[in-house]
């Protein structure tokens, strides 16, 4: 169970931070089940699920050590982008991996579709649609959970792990 205060992933949604943990005031629900109430860190409303809930997925954000780690692994992953023959396919393969909730994941399908845009521009075509909505999801849900872990704004996710790509690079070449 999940304290007022703590900061999960929840499903889709990204990162929530644990308002409450009570019976439910609202008509027609059960005052016997224990509700959390969640906010959206990224996105405006409010969520209420119950605690017993094993529809959705829920867990506590990655700490600073393991956003780091999966930082430092970036260099040295190798994707391809996923060729596959039609665009239910391509989107059931990126719901996966989104449907995974594992950073490692995330990471892999930033860097395979961001591989398949430069691919399409050294061919002088554009990314799709399907590619660039799932890219732009993965980053929300990638960069979200990193800003808190490393507690930086979410807009500086991005310039951090490429400086951190960038210095290690550095470090290699000095070897």
């Amino acid at each position: 169970m999940y304290g007022i205060g703590e900061i999960i992933v929840y499903g889709t949604i990204g990162v929530c931070e644990v308002i409450d943990v009570a019976p439910s005031t609202r008509p027609n629900t059960s005052k016997d089940i224990l509700y959390y109430t969640l906010k959206p860190l990224y996105q405006d409303g409010v969520i209420y699920i119950s605690v017993d809930n094993d529809k959705v997925f829920m867990r506590r954000v990655i700490s600073r050590e393991e956003a780091e780690k999966l930082i430092d692994r970036i260099p040295g992953i190798e994707t391809e982008f996923c060729k596959t023959v039609g665009r239910q396919q391509l989107a059931e393969h990126y719901q996966t991996a989104l449907a995974s909730h594992d950073c490692g994941d995330l990471i892999e399908l930033i860097m395979s579709i961001y591989n398949k845009k430069i691919y399409a521009q050294e061919h002088h075509r554009h990314l799709g649609q399907l590619d660039a909505r799932y890219m732009k999801r993965a980053e929300e849900l990638l960069y979200g959970e990193f800003s808190v872990a490393l507690e930086i704004p979410k807009d500086d996710v991005c310039g951090y792990i490429a400086t951190r790509v960038g210095q290690m690079s550095g470090q290699e070449n000095k070897k």
